[in-house]
């Protein structure tokens, strides 16, 4: 991890800059504003009491947009997980004024200096955001997990619940959580592993403003109680997927496998990089045995990363199974609908189906939209968090042009990409002659700010 000095405010400039140039809504229109605080106002009265179960929330320390509580419970050898989703669908109908704006948002954009939201601050921070300050209306969705993993859902409903605790991933402790918690993500690893997904969490590049308003700019792996808190989510998105095919409809996350070229390429830069990639393992089981902690292993997760196809969200075709290569599952995204747009959709259509009830048209009509609207936030998003990351790099290097670093090369076959030694930056380098895993020196030849760009050469 790296801090930033930025004394001439480049940063703060350059985060400016990307805004303006990425088209970053600034606040939301006046009439959205209005339509989201008349709608915090609106009273539950299509939900259960449910404010005896026992929820907490489980989320970056400073988040407010708090989409998932859980409680957990034991029942026979199963264990039900209790999810309760914030039930944004209640303050938001459709085709008023709050979900065009949303549609043409897509999802809430997360830059280092702040956030610009998919619903307004009176919904998404405030009536419907699973917080601790009061009770809120949710869907709990009933998740049975079996000893080996296998996931069902039980059951939905529109419910009033009462968070006890705020919990943050860099300070939870084990007795803080429901029992049963840790045993919930050991079976969804067994099962993981047992169905053969490959999802890997690389540390990746990240830029985050800490408490005294300075930045830092480091290569983060997840957290062990940011792991476990996935697994909740990704039992609820799989069990969810699984009722929505079983009743012919749905909206899916799906991806495809890399080619055998580019996981030919892997197996080079695996070889490059001086680890041992049996010729009999496959890229999925050979994957799973990667550490984050190890520089080698870590730039390898990276450029298994790089070669994948990404995801995409399409809706229910008759014969078609939809399948997500890495989850090596049916798959649904379904717990975030604070903050993705497709989620509240899909939160609807898995309620209507396990209360025995028709899918709104709406709903089905808004599957058949959502992958183009989805698909082109996803691109924004990723276009800004990189211009971030390209942004913080130079600044952190302005000044020492001259000076030389150690790196390790970690691709070649699109120019040369190579990654500092010890420092979280990753660059294109011109050069030739270089291999996947060749360590060498650079020399940093200028770091650019306004441009967002730094140039290195072989020392």
């Amino acid at each position: 991890m790296k801090s930033l000095t930025d004394p001439s405010q480049a940063l703060s400039t350059g985060l400016a800059k990307i805004r303006t140039e990425f088209h970053v809504p600034d606040g939301f229109p006046v009439a959205v504003m209005a339509a989201a605080e008349a709608a915090a106002k609106r009273l539950p009265n299509q939900h259960a009491d449910r404010t005896d179960i026992p929820f907490v929330t489980l989320d970056p320390a400073a988040s407010t947009d708090l989409d998932q509580a859980f409680s957990i419970e034991a029942s026979g050898s199963d264990l039900l997980l209790h999810y309760a989703i914030a039930d944004v669908a209640w303050f938001v109908e459709d085709g008023d004024a709050i979900d065009l704006e949303a549609w043409t948002r897509g999802e809430t954009l997360y830059l280092p200096d702040g956030k610009a939201g998919l619903y307004p601050p009176a919904l998404a921070e405030g009536a419907a955001s699973l917080l601790p300050d009061g009770p809120r209306p949710a869907v709990i969705f009933t998740v049975r997990v079996a000893g080996d993993g296998l996931v069902k859902l039980d059951g939905a409903e529109r419910a009033i619940i009462q968070s006890r605790a705020k919990l943050a991933y860099d300070s939870v402790r084990a007795s803080d959580v429901p029992a049963g918690f840790a045993e919930m993500a050991r079976r969804m690893a067994m099962n993981e592993k047992g169905r053969g997904a490959s999802r890997v969490d690389p540390p990746e590049q990240e830029v985050e403003r800490l408490a005294d308003g300075t930045f830092r700019l480091s290569f983060r792996p997840l957290l062990q109680s940011e792991q476990d808190n996935a697994a909740l989510s990704l039992a609820a998105n799989m069990a969810i997927a699984d009722a929505m095919l079983a009743h012919h409809t749905g909206l899916f996350r799906v991806m495809s496998e890399p080619d055998a070229f580019k996981v030919q390429r892997l197996r080079n830069a695996a070889q490059a990089l001086g680890l041992s990639w049996p010729a009999s393992t496959s890229l999925r089981d050979y994957q799973r045995t990667l550490d984050p902690a190890d520089p080698q292993q870590a730039a390898l997760m990276l450029e298994i990363r790089h070669a994948s196809p990404g995801a995409s969200y399409q809706p229910y075709k008759e014969g078609v199974v939809p399948w997500h290569e890495a989850m090596a599952a049916t798959y649904a995204h379904a717990t975030a609908p604070l903050r993705r747009l497709a989620d509240r959709y899909v939160v609807r259509c898995a309620l209507a189906i396990a209360n025995g009830q028709p899918v709104p048209q709406a709903v089905t009509d808004a599957f058949a939209g959502l992958p183009k609207v989805m698909g082109r936030a996803d691109a924004s998003a990723s276009q800004i968090n990189h211009a971030a990351i390209d942004l913080a790099e130079a600044v952190m290097l302005r000044g020492r042009e001259g000076e030389t670093f150690r790196a390790v090369v970690t691709d070649v076959n699109h120019g040369v990409r190579v990654q500092l030694a010890d420092m979280p930056v990753v660059a294109n380098l011109k050069a030739s002659g270089l291999e996947q895993g060749d360590g060498l020196t650079l020399r940093l030849v200028s770091a650019d700010p306004d441009q967002r760009s730094i140039v290195f050469e072989p020392a």
